[in-house]
């Protein structure tokens, strides 16, 4: 049994309809006599059985080769029954055209075509051989009667119209097939566009997971590295000041104080974290807002008060701010841990089409072709690349450390 499927394109179910009633109207319309011409039941019927074809079409390849074979079937027999059917045999063919560009692929159309064409090319011949020269006998007769010398050039206009009326149905059958294939093109590209539209969600989905996977394990290696190893050098301090307490209580108070010193460190390591950890600041703050926030919070864990210069005279893109601020949140911890700095600056600015900002520093320094695996430098790599922008890390040991990140605003519409 053949499995069909609805009408992939209204459009075109609507356009053959328009064709088949203006092929219905065409051949119901009275000659110049006054005479109407009356359509034989099997031209009906059959005319009935080829709009119903076209509600649905066939899915499988066998099935469109018979489909389309009863196509050229249903004309013949239309136009068979009623030799005058030259006039309704343009428009079924055009349909049965449409109808199967959307069965096959090129080949097939173009394949369709041509036998198409080549059907009714052969229909007009006959009827010129056979059912023309009757009635064009009658008519240069009459036309012998009154002119002699028009005879040969009615013959000339007649052929004429012939020919005009092949190279039309040929031109026709042309822009039918074009317009088909561009309806059909246009659908496969939003097709694709649906599914890159589906694969970029699951992709984002999946970046998503991914980074939020990345932050829980930097989170983690944070606590461990900092938390870790102040909770286990101050339960070393704790056991020793217990130890000693009785023999030698100076020593023990020693210790106690380095513990005290350890418990302090853990808490700025927990607090850090947290820090961390909580809601995005530009949901609520503007940039400048949010790296002052930055900023207060690096000074309360170091006692440095950052030099900041804020000049950002436009709004800034989401992506942007959120680069931004991770920048400037990494390398402010990064400072915090490592750099041991006195001065610490930041400068953001914008000047014309780029956003420039600078985070400079006094520490120790290091060595940026030593230090590639650094999780918090890579992420500031590549933060940036992904906006189109540039990075330039200049450190050497006991020399600070200068972070310019330069990035295009042309990229990123408001």
């Amino acid at each position: 049994m053949i499995r069909l499927r609805h009408h992939p394109f209204p459009f075109l179910l609507y356009l053959e309809w328009a064709l088949l009633f203006v092929a219905v109207v065409n051949e119901l319309l009275p000659s110049r006599r006054g005479n109407v011409v009356d359509l034989s039941p099997v031209t009906i019927l059959t005319m009935i059985v080829f709009l119903l074809l076209g509600l649905r079409l066939p899915t499988q390849q066998a099935a469109k080769i018979l489909y389309t074979a009863c196509g050229f079937g249903l004309i013949l027999v239309a136009t068979t029954f009623d030799y005058h059917g030259i006039r309704i045999l343009p428009f079924l063919y055009l349909v049965l055209v449409i109808r199967s560009s959307l069965l096959f692929s090129l080949s097939g159309r173009l394949l369709v075509a041509a036998v198409a064409f080549t059907c009714f090319f052969l229909r007009l011949l006959y009827l010129v051989k056979n059912v023309f020269p009757r009635q064009l006998f009658i008519v240069q007769s009459l036309i012998e009667e009154s002119c002699p010398f028009a005879q040969e050039l009615f013959t000339e206009r007649f052929n004429s119209f012939l020919i005009n009326l092949t190279f039309l149905f040929a031109l026709v059958l042309i822009f039918v097939l074009l317009l088909v294939n561009a309806l059909l093109k246009e659908r496969q590209s939003q097709q694709k566009l649906t599914v890159a539209v589906t694969q970029l969600r699951d992709y984002a989905l999946r970046i998503e997971d991914l980074a939020t996977l990345q932050e829980r394990n930097r989170i983690a290696r944070e606590i461990h590295d900092s938390l870790g190893h102040f909770l286990t050098g101050l339960n070393i301090q704790l056991e020793s000041a217990i130890k000693l307490q009785k023999t030698k209580p100076e020593q023990a108070q020693i210790f106690l104080l380095e513990a005290k010193s350890m418990g302090s460190n853990a808490l700025r390591a927990v607090r850090q974290s947290v820090a961390t950890l909580r809601s995005d600041p530009w949901l609520e703050l503007s940039l400048a807002d949010a790296i002052a926030s930055l900023s207060d919070q690096f000074t309360r864990t170091t006692n440095i008060i950052p030099d900041c210069e804020i000049v950002v005279s436009q709004p800034l893109p989401i992506e942007i701010k959120i680069a931004v601020y991770r920048i400037i949140q990494e390398s402010l911890t990064n400072i915090c841990k490592y750099a041991q700095a006195t001065k610490v600056e930041i400068k953001l600015q914008v000047r014309e089409s780029n956003l420039f900002l600078i985070v400079k520093d006094n520490g120790c320094g290091f060595n940026p072709e030593e230090n590639l695996t650094g999780f918090g430098l890579q992420g500031m790599r590549e933060r940036t690349a992904a906006l189109g922008g540039s990075i330039d890390i200049e450190s050497q040991p006991h020399l600070g450390c200068k972070i310019t990140v330069n990035i295009p605003l042309t990229k990123h519409p408001k």
